[in-house]
């Protein structure tokens, strides 16, 4: 149980929240809502100590054990899989202290591990790692890479699966589905639903919050209040509320103004003295209701494209990619290798096009390539085969991380729109950045001190101004709140031109897009369905992964894919090894149990010297190899078998 009482806190000179008295249960999943700044983060801060409460109480179970996101990445040479593994720090001890023991041959020590490990539930400690870091999108070849080697928004999910691994009463998540796709995010609200403890999330995917809270806490002008729900039931609840407020509001300011007026008439009166004198006293009463004060209704739009063609852009049988230059200077090989290489194929044999009013959403998990369609539509990215068609009135606005990035440090949202147009007016220039709410000295503050949200509404602006006939937009909504994303949804569904969305946020692309293509195995094909469907189809498959699935998120020296399979003879022998190999895991499996079963016995480590235990371990140490070979040529024939 966590609660506050009489609990206030201040950043600096400003007060975030004053008078909060609330308590969270033990199993709540709490979605915590609310504009940028009003102060969910530092929230957050004050209940991991980092920060204390200007006044009042926050009180807390002393041994409540916390988890919570790092906000950076030691660029460490661990393999992922141990970065991860260590979030259970009791667990990682122990193991390390195994591997340890084992080196010295020390079999005393090696004993009391296997005896910590069981008294730690830890037999299962990697393969929980595993999961996690599968769950989120990684590779099973990437499990092994050093963490210096991922990027940015790779280590960011290193940080969430290092989290989620720590055991924990209380989960912290701040914005965790930033950096991830469409296909983590479903995971990662199953995997949430199943958390046994309680958790707080700060979220601005709607979607998301309604598939995973029960409760949600409104941060709103200094105040928080909670509520009994999810996010759409806390939309109905609050609506209702101001309804009933300012119906009470009403009422009472025309009792007010009946009492006013009999004093006003009567006060003179030596007769009416004190029957005047009885509604002063009951008007004092009346000053306690507030009217409700209307939230401000942002709307932004994109104007109509000067020109509009039917027929806008076409791909036809592309092979999309990075040349041979750039894919080698990715994958870090020297030059002299370089200058030989072939170029590296994302996507093979791509047919998309786009029509005025096409609205696409493409779905597929992240290093599958939708990055890539979008850059190859943009030209930002040079065909390796096949041909790009564009009408010659095709205006393309393209928002990615990039364009947000790109924005000038020291210069003013007014200087940025009058590099795109030198020759218009100030007033015609701070009108329209008014729409986006960019009003009055907002126009001339530089960049430097803007948030994520306010520098991608400034991107997404200096877009808008172009007036573009097709928009390509890749993640836009990272960092915008919940009333942006609400104006940004209801503007491209006015947007009469094409549009291609890349999306985690549900909400945004079910509203948007009513085709969706799906970008996996190096090709774009058209999902049939809708985005229920498509989460209920990602279920479906449980643990099966696409060959996209499997592509490394850092980029991997080209290879040639594998020859496939075309003969009925060569499918049928290929068909009867697959089922040997099966069955030849599930044996050693089996064996690989039993030897569990006999190393987690005390008495092995007496006998013999400890000799029958290293001979158990070297021999599972063979098996799991063997079974490692052979997963890998399953991989490679279930490939093999698709492709024919």
């Amino acid at each position: 149980m966590i609660a506050f009482k009489n609990f206030a806190l201040r950043r600096g000179e400003r007060l975030l929240l004053s008078n909060v008295d609330l308590t969270l249960h033990a199993g709540w999943r709490v979605g915590v809502i609310g504009r940028n700044g009003c102060g969910k983060s530092s929230l957050f801060a004050t209940i991991m100590g980092e920060i204390e409460s200007d006044v009042g109480n926050l009180d807390m179970p002393s041994r409540l054990r916390i988890a919570s996101v790092a906000q950076e990445t030691p660029s460490l040479p661990d393999p992922a899989i141990d970065f991860v593994l260590s979030g259970d720090a009791d667990v990682y001890e122990v193991i390390r202290a195994e591997a340890a023991a084992m080196d010295a041959e020390d079999y005393d020590a090696v004993a009391e591990a296997h005896h910590k490990l069981d008294e730690l539930n830890g037999y299962d400690a990697s393969a929980r790692a595993g999961r996690l870091l599968h769950g989120l999108g990684f590779p099973a070849e990437t499990h092994s890479r050093p963490v210096s080697s991922f990027s940015g928004g790779w280590r960011v999910r290193l940080n969430l699966a290092r989290a989620l691994m720590k055991p924990s009463d209380l989960l912290l998540l701040d914005e965790p589905t930033n950096h991830l796709d469409l296909d983590a995010v479903l995971w990662l609200e199953q995997w949430l639903l199943k958390y046994p403890g309680t958790l707080m999330l700060i979220s601005h995917d709607r979607e998301f919050l309604d598939g995973v809270s029960t409760h949600t806490l409104h941060l709103h002008e200094g105040k928080a209040k909670l509520y009994t729900g999810d996010y759409t039931s806390f939309e109905r609840q609050r609506a209702e509320h101001l309804r009933l407020q300012q119906i009470t509001h009403e009422k009472m300011q025309a009792e007010r103004a009946h009492l006013q007026s009999f004093i006003d008439r009567f006060k003179a009166k030596a007769s009416k003295a004190k029957q005047a004198q009885s509604r002063v006293k009951r008007l004092a009463k009346l000053a306690g209701t507030e009217a409700v004060r209307a939230e401000r209704a942002f709307h932004i739009n994109f104007a109509e494209p000067t020109r509009l063609p039917h027929s806008l852009i076409r791909l036809n049988h592309v092979d999309a990619g990075y040349p041979a230059d750039v894919g080698a200077a990715l994958a870090a090989i020297p030059k002299s290798i370089a200058a030989k290489a072939a170029p590296t194929v994302i996507l093979h044999d791509v047919g998309f096009g786009l029509e005025a009013g096409d609205r696409v959403g493409l779905l597929g998990p992240n290093g599958a390539g939708k990055s890539t369609l979008v850059k190859t539509l943009v030209g930002e990215l040079a065909l390796i085969n096949g041909e790009r068609v564009a009408h010659p009135d095709l205006k393309l606005g393209y928002f990615a991380q990039h364009t947000v990035e790109s924005l000038h440090e020291g210069q003013t949202p007014l200087w940025h729109l009058r590099e795109i147009d030198p020759n218009a007016g100030e007033q015609q220039l701070r009108n329209f950045l008014g729409q986006w709410n960019f009003v009055g000295d907002r126009a001339f503050e530089s960049v430097d001190g803007f948030s994520g949200g306010e520098r991608a509404r400034l991107a997404l602006a200096l877009i808008a101004y172009l007036k573009p006939n097709v928009l390509l937009l890749d993640e836009p909504t990272n960092h915008l709140d919940l009333d942006m994303r609400e104006a940004l949804a209801e503007a491209l569904s006015d947007f009469p031109g094409a549009i291609v969305l890349v999306s985690h946020d549900r909400h945004l692309i079910g509203l948007v897009c009513e085709t969706f293509w799906r970008v996996a195995d190096g090709h774009v094909e058209e999902f049939n369905g809708d985005l229920d469907e498509y989460a209920a189809w990602l279920r479906s498959r449980g643990g099966k992964t696409d060959k996209a699935d499997k592509a490394a998120p850092v980029m991997a020296v080209p290879v040639a894919a594998p020859k496939p399979v075309r003969s009925k003879q060569a499918i049928d022998a290929a068909d009867k090894r697959i089922k040997a190999i099966e069955a030849r895991i599930a044996t050693l499996q089996s064996e690989s149990k039993h030897i569990e079963d006999e190393l987690a016995d005390p008495s092995m480590y007496n006998s013999d010297g400890g000799g029958a235990m290293v001979r158990l371990a070297q021999r599972q140490g063979q098996l799991n190899a063997e079974r490692e070979a052979l997963e890998s040529e399953w991989l490679v024939l279930l490939e093999q078998q698709e492709t024919a």
